[in-house]
């Protein structure tokens, strides 16, 4: 499980996941923990340094740059631009010749040929769609970059499958027919294939694990 949000407080009963990583301390990313959990946490240092005092039972570093496993997965964390308050990561998954790249909130990704780099299939910010939502912060963008912007990553590294999760108004209370065609156009015209995501979607990812 990745991320949970201030809308789990209280509910982490009604799941079994086996461990849980973490992007960032944002409430609605990490605020669903004020009460604790008894599974496997991940976090960056950064992230555990303002979400500390919560109650949990087992706490795993991640540092950003450096692979680590999980069962059959290879993870990798990446630093983003998003927050100066509460730095972030994305999530780089390999299984074997399979690979994806989840970060639901990203302005731009450090080291990013490398994070996608033989990545099949992109998961990222649903915040606008043409339009940045961006301000500054001690001299650094903070924010939401594009759906648009995201694709131009995807068509430069080569990424030919993307799903665009945790939207924005825009997309929430918008026609959602017009707002997938909207989406498919600009993943087109960059030779990628990309939808909104919506809840109760699961997706297959096939792969053989490395021994």
């Amino acid at each position: 499980m990745v991320d949970c949000g201030r809308d789990w407080l209280g509910r982490l009963g009604r799941v079994s996941p086996t461990l849980i990583l973490l992007t960032h301390a944002h409430p609605d990313h990490a605020r669903g923990f004020a009460e604790g959990a008894r599974w496997p946490v991940y976090a960056t240092a950064e992230t555990w340094a303002l979400i500390g005092h919560y109650p949990f039972a087992d706490r795993k570093s991640v540092e950003p740059g450096r692979s680590f496993r999980l069962g059959p997965l290879v993870c990798r964390a990446f630093a983003v631009e998003h927050s100066v308050r509460a730095p972030a990561v994305g999530y780089r998954f390999t299984l074997g010749d399979s690979a994806c790249f989840y970060v639901p909130d990203v302005v731009a990704i450090g080291d990013r040929h490398t994070a996608l780099a033989g990545v099949q299939l992109y998961i990222g910010d649903g915040a606008r769609i043409a339009r940045p939502l961006l301000r500054q912060r001690d001299g650094m963008l903070i924010g939401h970059t594009s759906i648009r912007t995201q694709l131009d990553w995807c068509q430069e590294d080569g990424v030919e499958q993307a799903i665009f999760t945790h939207c924005g108004s825009e997309i929430v209370s918008g026609n959602a027919r017009s707002i997938a065609a909207r989406v498919r156009g600009l993943a087109g015209e960059r030779g990628v294939a990309a939808r909104i995501a919506f809840d109760g979607m699961r997706l297959v990812l096939d792969g053989e694990a490395s021994p």
